[in-house]
């Protein structure tokens, strides 16, 4: 077990040993959450990417993604079938 001091803003330094057996790098994000008994749980979290699409890349997708006319036909001919 390691003991820990709370600095004066709060923070707090994991010891090396506790970040080697978890496998974390002094960079990682952790989510903090506090117990009702009054315990502190540090989390590894899970950080994606976020990728924010210009209109351009926008039209390319609706591009690749629309349907021919040959697609469109044989769509509606399908439903019309079932209607029946």
């Amino acid at each position: 077990m390691d003991i820990v001091k709370l600095g004066k803003k709060g923070q707090v330094s994991l010891p090396a040993g506790v970040l080697r057996r978890l496998g974390l790098q002094g960079s990682a994000t952790l989510i903090v959450e506090a117990t009702e008994d009054g315990a502190v749980l540090l989390r590894p979290a899970a950080v994606v990417p976020v990728e924010i699409y210009s209109d351009a890349r926008v039209r390319e997708f609706e591009a690749a993604n629309r349907s021919s006319a040959t697609e469109r036909a044989r769509v509606a001919k399908a439903l019309k079938r079932r209607r029946r």
